[in-house]
């Protein structure tokens, strides 16, 4: 039996191994491929000058000051990164979010001064006013509830005040009903049509967003925000959000976090073939963080294979605090 399974073993015409038998040959076929120019960076923005404080849950990621925000955000330029993500720490919260459209806020003051100082590089800005409500939630508040079509009209109010600062593309997060369509229609009646929506499409309620709430300070003072954003376990209502944002005027989609929803990824592309963001969370990038300082994983190999899986899955565009480390790997 041993020398018939060997003759047969033997006269096997494919052989799957022999094109994985050197570093050259398993690049030659290699499936999927990244590429900086697929990355986003997100950056968190804060008022100062000189500021560049750690953020614990996150390490490597830093609260920023405008001046320190335009370097990093050229450093990352200089690597191949498309692009930068801003998220605006205000010194002043209210009820209503009012920094949000502020010109003079961080997030607005970073887009004028990237724009000036890093020829080339993407700039996207964060729609939402959970970074700026003194309750930390998503929208204006009726006792314990919030508020949509109100909301609407202040998201509105911020993406144009993005644009007028020099956005290329403003990404509303909130997850309200009609907010693209508002958006949409506000920046094109101030003139600014050129300018690109990318939708959160389908943004879900997470366990893997904590991180980024102690960076952004944004975390609800009660309650939390499943009334508005989707309920991990559905993929169809992900793709009736999705056509929706569609419909209403978005020219990307996104799905939020990423790796725990890789088949939602997958759906989104399949079925509507736009340009598909996802977003590898906070969460998901402080767990490597900290599996990797225990020394339990190879941090530079699973960040890698995380980042690759979510570009097979579907996504055009990666957003992701790995950003610079994974394109100096890539360089």
């Amino acid at each position: 039996m041993a020398t018939t399974a060997a003759a047969r073993i033997l006269s096997l015409t494919q052989r799957p191994r022999r094109l994985r038998r050197t570093p050259a040959l398993r690049a030659l076929v290699r499936e999927t491929r990244l590429s900086p120019e697929q990355f986003l960076y997100p950056l968190f923005v804060c008022e100062g000058e000189g500021v560049r404080r750690e953020i614990p849950s996150m390490p490597g990621v830093f609260n920023l000051s405008v001046d320190e925000a335009v370097k990093e955000a050229a450093a990352a330029r200089g690597e191949g990164v498309a692009g930068v993500l801003l998220f605006g720490l205000p010194a002043h919260k209210d009820a209503e979010g009012s920094a949000a459209w502020d010109a003079q806020a961080p997030v607005q003051r970073a887009t004028r001064a990237l724009v000036r100082e890093v020829p080339g590089l993407l700039v996207v800005t964060d729609v939402c006013l959970c970074e700026y409500t003194s309750h930390g939630h998503c929208g204006l508040l009726n006792g314990e509830e919030i508020l949509n079509d109100p909301t609407v009209e202040l998201l509105a109010k911020a993406a144009v005040s993005h644009a007028e600062a020099g956005a290329h593309i403003v990404a509303p997060s909130d997850m309200m009903d009609g907010r693209v369509g508002e958006i949409r229609t506000a920046l094109d009646a101030r003139g600014f049509d050129q300018t690109v929506i990318m939708s959160y499409a389908a943004k879900y309620s997470s366990a893997f967003y904590g991180p980024f709430r102690d960076a952004a300070g944004s975390t609800p003072a009660f309650g939390d925000r499943r009334s508005h954003q989707m309920d991990p376990a559905n993929v169809e209502e992900a793709l009736r959000e999705t056509a929706l944002d569609i419909d209403e005027g978005a020219d990307i989609v996104m799905v939020k976090p990423a790796m725990a929803y890789l088949d939602v990824i997958a759906r989104v592309k399949a079925e509507f073939g736009l340009p598909t963001a996802a977003y590898h969370v906070s969460g998901e990038y402080a767990m490597l963080k900290a599996a990797a300082a225990n020394g339990w994983i190879d941090e530079t190999r699973a960040m890698m294979e995380c980042l690759t899986s979510i570009r097979r899955a579907g996504a055009d565009i990666i957003i992701t605090y790995y950003a610079r480390e994974a394109a100096r790997l890539l360089a």
